[in-house]
């Protein structure tokens, strides 16, 4: 692994694969997960493909700095902060952690990337491609959302669950838990055996683990708000991918967020929650390389009819100043 200051300090551990010439794939990982949640079979499928291909841990989460000056917020306090007119203060928005993409991206000379996001992480590109539109060539948001974090009946046991985490922070607590969300969170028709849940969760733990930075990024999600208008903004071409059996973000929300983005197209896949089941990582390989192929000619040819026209401008002023003499 790799590590680079971004900015204010802060530290991002990544991994970058592939042809330094190759079109740039980004991956943005989710709440409170390390860049090895991308299931290598994924991220080396995509380098396979011929991207370069960029996994990083987001601040306050595996080898990035920790932000443990900020402390331990309130997810109650946060939450009920939404729901009326004055905010109590988060140490930092999605917005912030949307600014530490453009800094890895500019600390690694690139100018254009193709974003996908998981969870928070789709949240994170949709600000992006909302905002920075000339940074984004493309755009996959998978099991996300574009709406503010909201509890129901389908998700609140979850959720629950989510927030309370070991009090104590010995190895094999945390283990325990995280194996306990994998089953929580898991895709019904693609169990994990225990034992390859035990072996994931301890490389976890064992690379970095943070329960506080956990909750610092919850809080971001909930005090950063509803992005539906947002939404509405984004006109690079993205694909949204979401799974019909997703515990924590409904099916609805990401149906919801395919038709707030203009022409976004919608891949919904059976028996998936929120997680990446190995089998179905073909599938995903397959659907985001020809998206991004797709996209990244159509950024070419575009590319090349505005430089034709710059061309023809400066051709014709330079007749006319000929004309003139």
């Amino acid at each position: 692994m790799q590590s680079v200051n971004v900015r204010n300090g802060i530290k991002l551990s990544y991994q970058d694969r592939g042809h330094k010439s190759a079109p740039t794939i980004i991956l943005i990982m989710g709440l409170g997960a390390q860049l090895t949640v991308w299931p290598d079979e994924l991220y080396f499928g995509l380098v396979e493909e011929g991207f370069r291909v960029i996994r990083f841990d987001n601040r306050d989460v595996g080898q990035s700095s920790q932000l443990d000056e900020f402390g331990n917020p309130s997810l109650v306090k946060s939450w009920l902060s939404t729901r009326f007119p004055r905010r109590i203060k988060v140490p930092y928005l999605l917005e912030d952690m949307a600014d530490d993409v453009l800094a890895l991206m500019a600390a690694l000379k690139i100018k254009k990337a193709h974003l996908v996001g998981a969870s928070m992480g789709g949240m994170i590109g949709q600000i992006l491609a909302a905002q920075h539109k000339k940074r984004v060539l493309s755009l996959t948001s998978i099991m996300s959302s574009s709406s503010s974090p909201k509890i129901s009946g389908s998700n609140i046991t979850v959720m629950l669950k989510l927030a309370k985490r070991p009090k104590s922070n010995a190895k094999e607590a945390a283990i325990q838990y995280h194996m306990k969300m994998s089953r929580l969170i898991g895709s019904p028709q693609y169990p994990v055996a225990e034992q390859e849940l035990h072996k994931l969760a301890t490389r976890n733990i064992e690379r970095g683990y943070n329960p506080s930075g956990f909750k610092r990024q919850l809080a971001a999600i909930t005090a950063s708000g509803d992005r539906r208008k947002l939404a509405q903004k984004i006109n690079v071409p993205t694909l949204v991918i979401h799974g019909s059996a997703d515990p924590v973000i409904p099916l609805h929300a990401g149906i919801d967020t395919a038709k707030r983005i203009r022409k976004a197209k919608l891949k919904v896949v059976y028996g998936m929650g929120h997680d990446f089941p190995v089998p179905l990582m073909p599938k995903l390989t397959k659907w985001i390389s020809k998206h991004v192929n797709k996209s990244h000619e159509k950024a070419q040819i575009k590319a090349q009819a505005k430089a034709d026209q710059r061309r023809e401008k400066q051709q014709n002023k330079a007749a006319n100043l000929s004309l003139i003499k």
